[in-house]
């Protein structure tokens, strides 16, 4: 696409808190009068892919002038497991992140982090005997709260192993040369909520916080973060939180 049509589709909806389907393909057709439906959906793709635009529901849209959310802070820890798992399991679906990430968000903040690693369900168990046979300390598969409660808060580095729901929203990302799977913002938010008793000291006024400062501050795909709450049976919750306390943020997306 000509970089300046795409600058002029930037102008023509910067300013405009939402815009259809309908709204693009007028647009186009108006530079374009013999644009093709199929050629039409490639334009959405490529739009959405440089983050030009993101869609806020389905068929509707915004200029996308926020940022992709990135954690900033990738310790050691984290990049040690992450190449033991991507030498053993690279064939399998799964993500790695540690809570620390939450401290851009969170109002209290935490000292202490715990690295999350989520796969595949035919590969939990292995992964666990792996990372432990590796002389990993501190390693937790798929706790219950007593464990939470008794031992992972008393851990200096946990490491909790669970299954990772499928069609999870991740994406590959490469630091000190090793490449491998994080969570995306829609995931963590989800999680956060969904997840009460790993998260039980993120709850009321500071989960509230931590939603706030992130939808403000990165570009949420809502039609994603819903899709996926949908699998964690919490999509109505979510909806209804968001609107109870954030609703400033989601006014226009939410019907």
């Amino acid at each position: 696409m000509p970089k300046i049509l795409e600058n002029r589709l930037i102008e023509e909806f910067k300013g405009k808190d939402s815009f259809s389907r309908e709204d693009l393909f007028d647009f186009y057709r108006y530079y374009e009068p013999g644009l093709k439906e199929g050629t039409f959906g490639w334009r959405i793709y490529d739009l959405k892919n440089k983050n030009v635009i993101r869609p806020i529901k389905k068929g509707h849209y915004v200029v996308s002038q926020k940022p992709i959310y990135k954690a900033h802070q990738i310790s050691q820890e984290l990049i040690k497991l992450a190449k033991k798992l991507t030498e053993l399991f690279g064939d399998a679906k799964y993500c790695i992140w540690e809570s620390k990430w939450l401290n851009e968000f969170a109002k209290l903040q935490a000292s202490k982090s715990i690295i999350i690693i989520e796969i595949e369900k035919d590969f939990v168990e292995s992964v666990y005997y792996e990372l432990k046979d590796a002389s990993i300390s501190e390693l937790f598969l798929n706790p219950d709260a007593k464990t939470l409660d008794f031992y992972i808060a008393e851990s200096a580095y946990p490491v909790i192993i669970k299954k990772l729901i499928t069609r999870s929203p991740v994406a590959s990302r490469t630091e000190k040369k090793v490449e491998f799977n994080v969570p995306l913002l829609e995931k963590i938010l989800v999680d956060l909520f969904a997840e009460e008793k790993l998260f039980y000291h993120l709850r009321g006024s500071e989960l509230i916080h931590i939603y706030e400062n992130a939808i403000s501050s990165y570009a949420v795909n809502f039609t994603k973060l819903f899709s996926y709450a949908r699998r964690r049976d919490r999509e109505s919750q979510i909806k209804q939180f968001m609107i109870n306390h954030i609703d400033h943020l989601v006014k226009d997306i939410i019907e």
